[in-house]
């Protein structure tokens, strides 16, 4: 139960929902006691009827009205109340994986981006939706039918003791046993389940990768052998859970045989007794009633059991998760108006989930309102600039400044809505255009949305849609082209006004006319906005007030492009490449 300690904090934030929950389920159980108690005295007075013990037909008439109408009305109470007790505790455990699904997604978000680079996104998933409802079954229905079973064993035996004593030890005999097998199949239990919640995680990953890379699998034609291992991990998935129904299927076989074994020496036992003149006939009534009453209880501490064994699987798989601690903290809650001055100084960056070197000693100073273009070979450190720039990162040596401040001394928050980001890999919700636009500022208005995909040149591309602006698009933004994509993330850039603009290779998908035009609106946008552009075409640097070269990692050249152009080496290379390949 060690695990499980972590939701003690939503018993104590539901405590009083929960306290009045518990005492209506104590009250509803006492109620369900009357029956078997005036089952008993029917009996009896029947008997003492029918004996001839009694022969004032309506005092026996009363007796067994009174009876009934005390039957009848305490199990109408008590139906009543086990209402009011699945609505007082079915509820608060909604909460409780209301709030645990909340706080999970929370810290999900606050994590770096190495933690996404290890874990699969199938695997995140399930632990937020799976694993979560096995909490919440812990919360819920395991608790209330374990306040209602501990109850009812503990007044029913203590009231059988009273009864009858010796009649009572023989009934419970069996409970021995049932305890001991309980521990041992918990036990098996407890591991089987979390194997089978490890397996659902597997399915869950590779369903959704299947479905997010169908383009490729349809593409490569490799439909069956996707199908082939999906239903090799299904099968696997199948006997684990097998392996776990086989244990969880001797709980009840082994508590009806040994609440019937209960009903046998109740029986005998009790048989004996009332010849002997012990106990009378309805007390041994009254005992076949609460034995089989029991059952129930009996058998729902199997049910429980794997409820919480599950649900102990599953808080260990999620405690996993958020006893990760986020790499890129949060310093302070005071917010800074950030001015777009950036000084890298000395710095240098090592991936830590691979070890590559991505910046070396990168010293380089960006003035408020400057627009700068980097270019470079593929892994020469670009995207990792932008990055840093983001606080996606740490660096790993050096400083970085924002506005003279180390940028690990500001609030986070004050960065990162300083920016407009557009990444290399634009990524569209499955959403409608608007709402993917708006995404950069909340409260946008339409003219608004729509001045921004002007700017961005995709205006005329969303028109032509059959609802426009209101198509929603597919999984990633699938319904546009590439292209297209790229200036819906760069209107989102645009509608935010950011301080900082930072484009990662973000026109590399449109043709030069289209490019053209957006660059054209950049320099409007851009005005007062310090600007970073990631290329490698010479058409989107050429602009910028400075530019600057990278490889790996380290910057080998700095210049405008009237400064670079007259100077050997890579821009001057490519610069005439480029130009070559524009005149053929």
């Amino acid at each position: 139960m060690k695990e499980l300690k972590y939701i003690n904090k939503f018993f104590v934030k539901y405590k009083w929902q929960l306290l009045f929950g518990l005492l209506i389920t104590v009250i509803a159980t006492l109620f369900k006691l009357l029956v078997p108690m005036k089952i008993g005295d029917s009996v009896n007075i029947i008997r003492a009827g029918i004996e001839g013990e009694v022969t004032d037909m309506d005092y026996i008439k009363s007796e067994m009205l009174f009876n009934i109408l005390l039957i009848v009305g305490a199990t109408l109470l008590s139906a009543f109340l086990t209402f009011l007790m699945r609505q007082t505790i079915i509820v608060v455990s909604r909460y409780i994986e209301y709030d645990l699904k909340n706080e999970v997604y929370q810290h999900y978000q606050e994590l770096s981006l190495s933690f996404y680079k290890k874990n699969r996104t199938g695997d995140l998933m399930n632990r937020i939706s799976e694993d979560v409802s096995s909490i919440r079954n812990y919360a819920g229905p395991a608790l209330m039918y374990g306040t209602s079973t501990v109850t009812l064993f503990i007044v029913v035996i203590t009231y059988m003791f009273i009864k009858a004593p010796i009649l009572t030890l023989y009934t419970i005999v069996p409970l021995p046993i049932l305890s001991f097998a309980i521990y041992k199949l918990s036990i098996a239990i407890h591991h089987k389940s979390t194997i089978v919640q490890q397996y659902l995680s597997k399915l869950t990953t590779a369903t959704q990768e299947s479905f997010s890379g169908i383009r490729i699998i349809k593409a490569y034609g490799i439909e069956s052998r996707h199908y082939d291992s999906f239903k090799d991990l299904a099968e696997k998935s199948k006997d684990k859970n097998i392996d776990l129904a086989k244990v969880q299927a001797f709980f009840f076989p082994l508590m009806l045989l040994l609440i019937g074994l209960s009903n046998i020496l109740v029986v005998y036992i009790g048989g004996r007794q009332y010849i002997q003149g012990s106990i009378d006939l309805g007390t041994v009534v009254e005992f076949l009633i609460y034995v089989n009453m029991l059952s129930w209880p009996v058998a729902s501490v199997g049910w429980i059991t794997s409820m919480v064994q599950r649900a102990e699987a599953s808080q260990k798989r999620i405690n996993e998760f958020l006893n990760v601690t986020p790499e890129i903290k949060n310093p302070n809650s005071q917010a800074m108006e950030i001015k777009g001055d950036i000084h890298f100084d000395n710095v240098s960056f090592v991936y830590p989930d691979t070890g590559i070197k991505a910046l070396q000693n990168i010293q380089l100073h960006i003035k408020s309102g400057e627009t700068i273009a980097i270019m470079g070979n593929t892994g020469s450190g670009k995207s990792t600039l932008l990055d840093l720039i983001g606080r996606l990162y740490d660096t790993t040596h050096g400083t970085l400044f924002i506005d003279n401040v180390d940028i690990k001394q500001i609030n986070l928050n004050s960065i990162r809505n300083a920016i407009g980001y557009v990444p290399q890999d634009s990524f569209l919700f499955s959403d409608t255009i608007n709402h993917n636009i708006r995404f950069g500022k909340i409260d946008a208005t339409q003219e608004e949305i729509k001045e921004a995909a002007k700017q961005a040149s995709v205006h005329d591309n969303i028109i032509g849609l059959n609802k426009g602006y209101d198509t929603i698009l597919g999984e990633r933004g699938i319904t546009l082209s590439g292209g297209q994509k790229q200036r819906v993330s760069i209107a989102r850039a645009f509608i935010k006004d950011p301080t900082i603009l930072l484009l990662d290779d973000s026109l590399s998908a449109v043709d030069t006319e289209t490019e053209e035009t957006i660059l054209n609106n950049l320099k409007k946008v851009s005005s007062n906005k310090t600007t970073l552009i990631v290329s490698h075409r010479v058409s989107t640097a050429k602009n910028a007030d400075r530019i600057i070269v990278l490889e790996n990692g380290k910057i080998i050249q700095e210049g405008s492009h009237k400064q670079l152009i007259e100077t050997e080496g890579y821009y001057k290379d490519l610069y005439a490449k480029q130009l070559l390949e524009k005149e053929n």
